[in-house]
């Protein structure tokens, strides 16, 4: 039988009513992943990445960083890698962007509710809570915008920066506080009845093959005479997080198994603060070269000017630790610094890496 050629496919239909219509074309998803080992990126599917500036960016992190280990990922094909991406320690804040991505199937099937608050939830602390502090929900805590500035038990927020406590109600202020942060892994784990880091292997480690994971080394950490609720700390390799990136950068779907729904990405990538006040709020940010709202414990790029940072995000920890996935160049990075080596990468050092990154690469 002759094969017809007059009749459109449903993708060729979809690209002709794109063009009809003037929408532009949301670039394809990556579509290549690893299985227990990564694959690496051929001599022409590297082409984009020239040599010449890969070669100055590895110069680069040997001569004025402190970066132990670091890995970009270009359509699910590793294209450049640097230090020992193997090696699992502690990746910080960035535990705080894993978390959100666990509370998806929770939400959606109705265990976790959003707007239950602080008083159904009885949660208490060390120095109480204020009754106006009572009303902020489970959606105001995980954008870091509770209005609780209860000491943490844990350190790492921002809270040199709070204003007076119960001057502000609950979801009209924001504050990178660890006090939201470990309060919304008590929340997980009292409204689930599950163990974080058991959901972690169970929801993350285990559908995406994380060659390094190991689930001996999590265990929670903190101070319960600040603050009852203890931070839950991860340990991670580089190469395991870029596996994250990955899942996050193909909406949540690893090969052929739907991990995290597509709508709950789009909602932890949803703009909860703006960087107007971020930067408002937190001083430091101003003028950083780069301007990050915030979503569900994801710091979200914003206006940006080069179109290689068109909707990026990343999750951030203290020291060294990043995953950035570049959805407009399909890329992903990772990067790590051991913390018990006792170094660090200023802040500015951080932001540089994540920008010349992008910069590797030739938009076409």
């Amino acid at each position: 039988m002759k094969k017809r050629t007059d009749v459109l496919t449903p993708y060729m239909l979809g690209i002709f009513l794109l063009l009809l219509t003037g929408c532009p074309i949301t670039r394809l998803r990556a579509q290549v992943f690893p299985d227990r080992i990564w694959h690496r990126a051929s001599e022409e599917e590297s082409k984009r990445w020239e040599r010449k500036k890969t070669d100055a960016f590895r110069e680069y992190l040997t001569d004025s960083t402190k970066i132990t280990g670091l890995m970009i990922v270009h359509r699910g094909k590793v294209v450049f890698e640097f230090g020992d991406v193997e090696e699992v320690s502690y990746i910080a804040s960035c535990r705080k962007s894993v978390l959100s991505m666990l509370y998806g199937r929770y939400v959606e099937n109705g265990t976790i509710r959003l707007d239950k608050t602080v008083k159904e939830l009885e949660i208490d602390d060390v120095e109480g809570i204020l009754p106006i502090e009572q009303t902020a929900t489970v959606k105001d805590i995980i954008s870091a915008r509770s209005g609780i500035f209860h000491p943490e038990g844990y350190p790492g927020g921002m809270q040199e920066y709070a204003p007076e406590r119960g001057s502000v109600k609950p979801g009209t202020y924001w504050l990178y506080s660890n006090w939201d942060f470990n309060v919304a892994g008590y929340i997980f784990e009292k409204e689930t009845g599950t163990n974080i880091y058991d959901e972690v292997e169970r929801q993350l480690a285990d559908p995406l093959h994380m060659q390094d994971w190991d689930r001996s080394l999590q265990h929670k950490e903190g101070n319960t005479a600040i603050s009852r609720y203890l931070a839950y700390p991860m340990w991670f390799s580089t190469r395991d997080m870029a596996r994250l990136g990955l899942l996050m950068l193909n909406k949540g779907t690893w090969k052929d198994t739907r991990v995290i729904s597509e709508s709950w990405v789009d909602e932890m990538l949803a703009e909860r603060t703006a960087y107007t006040e971020l930067n408002h709020n937190v001083p430091n940010f101003r003028n950083s070269g780069i301007n990050f709202g915030y979503g569900y414990m994801w710091w979200l790029w914003q206006d940006v000017r080069d179109k290689r940072y068109e909707g990026a995000y990343s999750a951030k920890g203290a020291m060294g630790q990043n995953i950035t996935v570049y959805p407009a160049i399909e890329t992903v990075l990772a990067f790590k610094t051991k913390a018990a080596y006792g170094r660090r990468n200023t802040s500015e050092v951080r932001l540089r890496i994540v920008q010349k990154v992008a910069k590797l690469y030739d938009m076409p």
